[in-house]
């Protein structure tokens, strides 16, 4: 991790709630990464009935954190944004702990003898119900909606809070960095097409799972699509040099940045390439090389 991550990590309110609205607390899990920030935001809705976005790893000592920052409530619901290891693999534990039903995704697993980018896919998730988009949890002073949101992954849902205007968007969207789109199951068009839909909601704020609240969500989409534009025209005018490799692609748009980061975007340029090429605009030389079309 890079020394300012070390320095946040080493300040991260671990093992304890805090609170983030009135309606809404965080209890962070000690699960740091370049990939995770400072580590997986397990999100506490409402009070006295309780449901639990994201339960994160499976970690006996995060778990006990969440059963301690609902000691004397009941978890009415456990809601899974998607199937990533930093993400859903606690909700077993967790429905074996309180009983609750865990809600939300589709189960998903794939093979991917790529680089990942990411913690991998949860083989154990097992939800009482995949939400529909637009089904609605309720408790007590609360209503959750399940909004889908694929390109992440194909599987990807993020939850919108009526009551406080709030939206927790998993890893769709997240303040402290871009989303990783990794093929075989992450989609640029999709991811593109999701960031739109998020565009033309009012929601007044985004609760990520990794880092802090975005309070200018609009804003921040726009810059999020501008970015993505932005990559694929680099991508374009590297093509239009001549055939190019990934590699050869990631080490001149990523030059400035983290080489542990390359595979990731490497991943991230062939979700781009093939965004592209199922536009027509550029074509597969071989298994390695691209042209424009």
């Amino acid at each position: 991790m890079s020394e300012g991550l070390d320095a946040l990590v080493a300040a991260a309110p671990y093992g304890r709630a805090e609170g983030v609205s009135p309606l809404v607390r965080r209890v962070l899990a000690r699960n740091p990464s370049p990939f995770t920030y400072t580590g997986t935001g397990t999100y506490l809705v409402g009070r006295g009935d309780v449901a639990v976005i994201d339960p994160g790893p499976a970690d006996p000592d995060h778990l006990q954190a969440i059963l301690q920052a609902t000691h004397g409530e009941r978890i009415a619901a456990i809601l899974i944004t998607h199937t990533h290891l930093d993400h859903s693999p606690g909700a077993g534990p967790l429905r074996a702990a309180t009983g609750a039903p865990v809600l939300g995704c589709a189960p998903l697993a794939l093979a991917d003898l790529g680089p990942r980018a990411d913690e991998g896919f949860d083989p154990s998730y097992s939800p009482d119900r995949v939400l529909a988009d637009g089904e609605r949890i309720q408790g007590p002073g609360w209503t959750l909606a399940a909004v889908h949101t694929p390109g992440h992954t194909s599987n990807h849902l993020c939850f919108a809070l009526a009551e406080e205007g709030a939206l927790f968007t998993g890893d769709h969207v997240m303040g402290w960095s871009t989303t990783v789109v990794a093929p075989p199951d992450g989609d640029m068009a999709a991811y593109m097409s999701s960031l739109e839909r998020l565009l033309a909601r009012d929601d007044t704020v985004f609760y990520p799972t990794h880092g802090p609240p975005v309070t200018e969500p609009k804003r921040w989409v726009r810059h999020l699509l501008a970015h993505r534009r932005q990559r694929e025209a680099q991508i374009l005018a590297e093509l239009a040099a001549g055939p190019r490799t990934i590699p050869s692609i990631v080490e001149r748009l990523y030059a400035q940045v983290d080489r542990r980061l390359w595979g990731a975007a490497g991943r991230s340029v062939l979700a781009h390439l093939l965004d592209l090429e199922a536009r027509g605009a550029v074509r597969r030389d071989d298994d390695e090389r691209w042209s424009p079309a």
